[in-house]
């Protein structure tokens, strides 16, 4: 009798242990579902961008240095596509703001405004930002359950037993990325 009884606790044990493994492996695989999201999206924002700048460059030609800002800040969020979430965030933080400063500085080009392409461009742009964002949302909430499972109590026995790592959120370097950019003529 009492044979059975070890034997059902180590059964218990044993299927325990297996359904937290298979936990974090859920878990790990919604972390890297919400960063390719992420990815998609600002690889959907980076092939906008050209066609923006085409748009743009007639109107405000005058304006070369936000230009060249946008120009090189999509150049290395491209480079970067391999980095991790930290680098990526920065370095997508920076086109965001090249960005926000070039929306900015067309307000002043009355023509620019009207330029129906120009209008679709930046409405595709507002959305594929929203888009981020929600993916942004989605990846941080993954990351966040696969990092409170690896690090809670009877989890992080299995988590370091089989190397599962936590996971590093995607967000804004500094409280500057987050800010909408001034624009001063």
């Amino acid at each position: 009798m009492n044979g059975l009884i070890i034997l059902a606790i180590i059964i218990a044990i044993v299927g325990y242990i297996i359904f937290l493994y298979n936990d974090l492996v859920r878990k790990r695989q919604l972390v890297e579902e919400g960063w390719s999201g992420i990815d998609v999206q600002l690889k959907r924002r980076t092939d906008l961008i050209p066609n923006l700048l085409e748009t743009v460059k007639g109107y405000m030609g005058h304006e070369r240095e936000t230009l060249e800002a946008v120009t090189n800040a999509r150049a290395a969020a491209t480079a970067g596509v391999n980095a991790g979430p930290e680098e990526r965030a920065r370095l997508e933080g920076a086109l965001s703001g090249a960005l926000g400063k070039l929306i900015a500085i067309a307000e002043a080009y009355p023509d620019l405004k009207a330029n129906t392409t120009f209008i679709e461009f930046q409405t595709a742009l507002q959305t594929v930002e929203d888009e981020i964002q929600m993916a942004r949302r989605y990846y941080n909430g993954a990351t966040r359950d696969l990092n409170t499972a690896v690090e809670s109590f009877p989890s992080n026995v299995v988590a370091n037993t089989f190397k599962f790592e936590k996971a590093e959120y995607f967000e804004l370097e500094s409280e500057a990325d987050r800010a909408v950019p001034s624009v001063k003529f």
